[in-house]
């Protein structure tokens, strides 16, 4: 009896859970995910730490909690690290050249992506 009360809560959730994800846009914020993701890696290549902190806050704060967008994250700030590191340091934009790019897709996420959908 124990088994079904579990099987039947978890079943529940799921369907709750793919309920909610169906109600995201399919694209909804991807680009701006996959832009951010580009500025992380190169932050994190030239050492801009506190640029790469500010923009993994807001993809958590704001993007789907989904595993396409979370790929979509990770591919994209590896791609930028490993393409900064093959460039090396010099290749380096300053950290005030990339804070208004990163507010500027902040800001599109946020439009793309409505609040209650990130969550």
């Amino acid at each position: 009896m124990l088994v079904k009360r579990i099987s039947l809560m978890l079943y529940l959730l799921v369907f709750a859970l793919t309920a909610r994800a169906a109600e995201v846009p399919a694209d909804a914020g991807l680009a701006e995910v996959r832009s951010l993701g580009l500025l992380n890696g190169e932050a994190l290549a030239c050492s801009h730490l506190e640029a790469a902190s500010r923009i993994k806050s807001l993809i958590i704060k704001h993007a789907p909690k989904s595993r396409r967008y979370g790929e979509a994250f990770e591919a994209a700030t590896s791609e930028a690290y490993l393409g900064k590191i093959k460039q090396g340091q010099g290749a380096c934009a300053d950290v005030a050249v990339m804070t208004p790019q990163v507010d500027e897709l902040a800001t599109r996420l946020q439009a793309a992506v409505p609040p209650e959908l990130a969550q």
